[in-house]
């Protein structure tokens, strides 16, 4: 590769494998007798789904099984290209086909963006077995693929780079004179190395397009007697500036944390909770969302446990609404750790519930006549409001009546626990119910 065509080529491409030997990381796909170890060999490999962070490598190991299986490999962006594209593809895999039984390889980058109409355009040419379909995406595809075209692939889920696999990428690259820094007289202080790992999340695109960044900042040190030019710390922050988290917030990062965060409030640990809130936050999550699903935990998971909880819940939305960020942020810290300690129960949620499904199963049953309304004289005359108790007529303003229709007497949905202020409810009932038993007994 010439140095003027290299100027113009990322560190990160230009450092990208072309054999499986180079390849860093993704060992439960490539180690020995894994998947990808098994395919590698062959001449023909399946249709494929690689699921997993940016910079995991999964456009690199599509390109190896291409390169090794000498098939005609086709590279296609969801994001600029669209059916007439495809329709061009599937021409060309047809000539070729037909000209020398060569199988086409097409590689949908970032697949997830295709929508349905898109994805049913090279369909029946997967089925046909004209196109052999390796897909790449950050996002799951049981979400994004449509389900005729995820079921003729196979599924590959890529994990992000460990520290150590980014490591062994960067030195690569600061050693490799033909396309890395390699030329460039660099050093490199180790602590450096850790904060561009730390950076990177995983990420070696993003690695490497850091350390290219630093190395054109890197300043030659007096004391080195080769003088080199090395990248310190200092550089590295200015080359990385902030960490960007991996966070989708329509997609599979999203309903991760999200469940995480609900997870360990209902848990009643206040540390993860805290701590996946932070994190939601940190990489752009919408406040008002993270506080509508905690106004939703006061009242299934919390309820009469803590009935003070949805209206605190409430009032750190409204102050957040307010303040906004970051000021407001910390109304959300607050209702965190309140949710996270309060005594929890999902009793009034399961209640509702099983009414649900009895309603559903049991349709429009009518009001029983005796707590019906009778605002007219025909409806007096029909019976309406006949033999209605009122409760304050009673000393301990209770009365023995049914106010579920018939077909329902007796069922009970409401089963208080022993926790909060719930406990205190539980008594409440029981204590009633002893009373109306005891009335009825001594008739």
């Amino acid at each position: 590769m010439s140095s003027q065509v290299s100027e113009n080529i990322p560190l990160a491409e230009r450092m990208r494998p072309t054999n499986i030997e180079d390849f860093v990381g993704q060992e439960e796909l490539l180690g020995e007798g894994k998947i990808l170890d098994r395919l590698i060999p062959r001449k023909k490999i399946p249709s494929l789904l690689f699921w997993g962070p940016p910079g995991s490598g999964k456009t690199t190991l599509a390109k190896i099984l291409a390169r090794n299986t000498e098939t005609d490999f086709v590279f296609f962006s969801a994001v600029l290209s669209g059916v007439k594209e495809v329709r061009e593809i599937v021409a060309r895999a047809r000539e070729r086909k037909d000209k020398d039984n060569t199988q086409t390889v097409l590689f949908v980058d970032e697949i997830h963006r295709f929508n349905k109409a898109q994805q049913d355009a090279f369909l029946p040419h997967v089925e046909s077995g004209l196109l052999t379909l390796i897909g790449a995406t950050t996002e799951n595809p049981s979400f994004e693929v449509i389900a005729p075209l995820l079921s003729r692939c196979r599924v590959l889920v890529l994990k992000a780079l460990s520290t150590e696999n980014l490591k062994i990428i960067l030195e690569r690259a600061l050693t490799d004179k033909e396309n890395g820094l390699g030329g460039q007289n660099l050093r490199i202080e180790s602590k450096a190395m850790e904060h561009i790992c730390s950076l990177a999340d995983g990420d070696a695109r993003n690695a490497l397009n850091i350390l290219e960044i630093a190395a054109d900042l890197a300043e030659p040190d007096p004391g080195d007697a080769a003088g080199k030019a090395v990248i310190t710390v200092h550089t590295a922050e200015e080359a990385g500036q902030r960490r960007r988290l991996r966070y989708d917030a329509a997609g599979e990062e999203h309903y991760n944390q999200i469940s995480a965060l609900h997870k360990s409030l209902r848990d009643s640990d206040p540390d993860g909770a805290l701590y996946w809130l932070a994190r939601m936050l940190a990489a752009g999550e919408d406040p008002l969302y993270i506080a509508r699903r905690l106004i939703r935990f006061a009242s299934e998971h919390v309820g009469i446990a803590d009935p003070q909880a949805i209206s605190i819940a409430v009032s750190c939305r409204d102050a957040y609404h307010m303040l906004g960020s970051p000021e407001g942020e910390l109304a959300l810290v607050q209702i965190t750790v309140y949710l996270a300690t309060a005594p929890k129960s999902n009793a009034i949620y399961k209640a509702f519930h099983e009414v649900r499904r009895d309603i559903e199963k049991t349709g429009s049953l009518p009001v029983p006549l005796h707590i019906r309304n009778a605002p007219t004289r025909l409806m007096q005359q029909l019976d309406y409001g006949k033999g209605y108790k009122y409760a304050h007529d009673d000393e301990d303003g209770l009365v023995e009546q049914e106010h579920l229709p018939p077909e329902l007497s007796g069922k009970k949905y409401y089963h208080p626990t022993n926790r909060g202020y719930e406990a205190l409810v539980k008594d409440r009932l029981t204590k009633w119910r002893q009373i109306l038993k005891s009335r009825k007994n001594k008739k």
